[in-house]
């Protein structure tokens, strides 16, 4: 699998796109060569906007094209914002309006077509046109499946171009000619937000939810092939005075697709502030645009600052970097801080996660793909959290416990199939259709339920092999067979639980490979009767680890996808390169002396044999710390250095003694799992203390812990 990169490059990528539509709007070659500002302005230019779009797609839509997420918070905060920024723009270019008579003789109707099509300045029909293409994807994506909906992207796409640069074969045709007449009266150009935005914000969520496999070389001779050709088509309309306008072509797809892809390609950090500055360029060039112009009046310097159209160009560009700079700075160093690691959090190690996925990956039979299990919050670490993270490295199937669970998931922007691996009661059967959720068929008296339901239901079928919990026992075949014979269950897989996988003794081992072949068999005889299974799976962690040659179609991998196993002997002894995810930390809210016999917390279970220096830990149970933990049993990390637990954890807070670790303060960061310096607490060893497994003490964190990616 390819191992995610940073996103940074589009972060770069943004202002040099902002500074192209600069271009477009300055005509920088002019005056040296008329063609090659052509070129540059009206070809290489054009996929400044473009790029804009498909990075909007690449991160608002796939959850709602592919996840069919309910969440609409990331919707309505970009329609927000986007509608804020336009409604700031709108004022700030109203004098110009007003001063170049824009308004004088329209009718309200033609205001509103300005405002929802057009923009009320040149470069303004960006931003309603990002909205209305956002929301013709969303609403349509919600019925069409994302091949159909590409379809029909590309066919706006197509009505535009002829409404655009390829205008004047148009009027070749009377009845083509008044439709576009017709349309051209609600608005000026076809490249708005129903014919010009929607393909490219599809594409950049396809490129979201599709990893590349291609080397970037593939994606630079492609960019180049594609440009050569964008180049050739745009001077041949532009030679023969085809064009109405020239935002369209038909090379302009695959040039996007490969530019995109080779920017992909670059790792860079994010930059956030480059987001911003990119978008004020953007906004704000037009003003710079009459600020420049008016300079070069005032200083009787026209010959230089506007007729030398290079730089006029580079004038603008640059006052329009300083004041995007200035109000970026600005709103950052306004913005209300809110620190995640002001008390009690959890940091998972991103670079670890993505290791443990290439050392699990490595152990997959020939055919077999992971689908991950993020039940229990994903064991602790986070369920939305972690599943992003794998979304990004191109996962695109999960499973959970609960259908509470998959919606937490889906309300969280999770693309792919998500299984729900345990029972769901019928009154939330609707919910199964709502969010696209897999559901198990947990015996025969089960599926009745489901098929009585009387809608289409996404179905697999748990087979009990042998741990005798959930699942239809495999001795009964012709009652499975009689499961696939219920017309509103598609039935798109099958699955059983290997229940001693995580031992290899001669007789777990006999059991194991009994269930295994038990499954097989189950799979074969309903093939005989012409009964087939898409999808199967049996291979749990320990499965995966021990009995590989099971096979199947995916591996349910859990407690090993976050770089531990239950036990610290099961890991010593599979001698796997894992990496723990996971580190619980908190921050010392307060310190303070405890005099020879005084007493600390309740019940009072810690004396003072003498004076004791102390920390107060604003984390407790109710966190999933273990209360068994208290009156010195247990220790967190404090300057590298171990500090033991004194008196009875509380539900939010503990005490530990810090009277032999120098230099302590309030604020001070106290490692509860993790590594500090040669010093370092495992979930095995809080595991060992509490006498149970590290399933159960990562899986109980609490759920007001901040989960954060680093």
């Amino acid at each position: 699998m390819t191992k995610t990169k940073p996103l940074g490059s589009l972060d770069y990528f943004k202002v040099v796109a902002a500074l192209l539509v600069v271009a477009i709007h300055t005509s920088p070659l002019t005056s040296f060569h008329a063609e090659v500002d052509f070129i540059f302005t009206r070809i290489m230019a054009r996929m400044a906007v473009p790029f804009f779009l498909m990075v909007t797609g690449y991160f608002l839509l796939p959850q709602y094209l592919f996840g069919k997420s309910m969440d609409y918070r990331p919707l309505v905060h970009f329609i927000r914002k986007t509608l804020i920024l336009y409604a700031i723009a709108i004022f700030l270019y109203l004098p110009v309006n007003l001063y170049a008579g824009q308004f004088d003789k329209k009718s309200a109707i033609d205001i509103l077509r300005m405002l929802i099509f057009d923009g009320t300045f040149y470069h303004l029909w960006y931003l309603p046109a990002s909205v209305t293409g956002v929301l013709l994807l969303w609403i349509l994506g919600k019925k069409i499946n994302f091949k159909v909906l590409t379809c029909i992207c590309l066919l706006l796409y197509w009505v535009g171009l002829f409404g655009d640069s390829y205008y004047g074969f148009t009027e070749m045709f009377p009845a083509a000619k008044h439709m576009y007449h017709v349309l051209f009266q609600v608005f000026s150009y076809t490249r708005n937000g129903l014919f010009y935005v929607p393909v490219f914000l599809i594409m950049g969520a396809w490129f979201r939810h599709r990893i590349l496999n291609r080397k970037r070389l593939f994606h630079i001779c492609g960019f180049f092939i594609s440009f050569l050709c964008m180049t050739y088509e745009g001077m041949l309309l532009h030679t023969f005075d085809i064009q109405r306008h020239d935002s369209m072509y038909f090379s302009l797809l695959p040039c996007m697709y490969f530019l995109f892809a080779v920017i992909l390609s670059v790792e860079k950090q994010p930059a956030p502030i480059l987001r911003s500055i990119s978008t004020w360029i953007y906004l704000l060039h037009p003003l710079m645009i009459i600020l420049v112009r008016g300079i070069a009046k005032l200083t009787h310097c026209q010959s230089i600052l506007t007729d030398n159209s290079l730089i006029h160009y580079m004038a603008v560009c640059f006052l329009s970097c300083l004041f995007a700079d200035i109000i970026s700075k600005w709103r950052i160093s306004h913005k209300p801080a809110y620190s995640p690691k002001g008390r009690a959090w959890i940091e998972l190690d991103k670079k670890n996660l993505y290791h443990n996925i290439e050392v699990l990956e490595n152990l997959l039979p020939a055919g077999c793909k992971l689908m991950p299990a993020v039940k229990a919050n994903a064991y602790g670490h986070g369920a939305v959290c972690i599943s992003k993270a794998l979304n990004q490295m191109g996962i695109d199937r999960f499973c959970v416990a609960s259908i509470s669970e998959g919606i937490e998931l889906r309300k969280g922007g999770i693309c792919g199939e998500i299984l729900i691996l345990g029972y769901t009661h019928p009154d939330a059967f609707p919910l199964l259709r709502k969010y696209n959720f897999i559901q198990t068929v947990v015996n025969y008296r089960y599926a009745k339920l489901l098929n009585k339901y009387g809608k289409p239901l996404r179905v697999h079928i748990k087979i009990d092999t042998g741990m005798h919990r959930l699942g239809e026992r495999a001795e009964h075949v012709k009652t499975i067979a009689r499961i696939f014979q219920m017309k509103n269950l598609n039935i798109e897989g099958a699955f059983t639980h290997l229940c001693v996988s995580d031992s290899v003794s001669p007789k777990d081992k006999a059991y194991t490979e009994f269930q295994g072949k038990a499954f097989y068999q189950v799979l074969s005889d309903l093939k005989k009767m012409g009964y087939f299974c898409p999808d199967i799976h049996l291979l749990a962690s320990y499965g995966l680890i021990h009995y590989p040659e099971l096979s199947g179609n995916y591996a349910r991998v859990g407690i090993a996808l976050y770089g531990v196993l239950s036990n610290r002997k099961d890991m010593q002894q599979c001698k796997l390169p894992l990496l723990p995810v996971l580190s619980v930390k908190a921050r010392i809210a307060a310190v303070k002396d405890l005099y020879k016999g005084e007493s600390l917390g309740y019940g009072l279970s810690y004396t003072a044999a003498e004076n004791r220096k102390i920390a107060v830990l604003p984390i407790g149970y109710a966190d999933g710390i273990p209360r068994d933990l208290s009156c010195g049993k247990g220790n967190v990390i404090i300057n590298g250095q171990p500090a033991p637990i004194i008196g009875r954890i509380c539900m939010d807070q503990m005490m530990i003694d810090i009277t032999n670790i120098p230099k302590v303060s309030e604020g001070d960061i106290a490692i509860l799992i993790g590594k500090s310096g040669n010093a370092e607490i495992t979930a095995y060893d809080i595991a060992e203390q509490t006498d149970t497994i590290t399933n159960e003490i990562l899986s109980r964190l609490g759920s007001r812990l901040e989960r954060l990616m680093i």
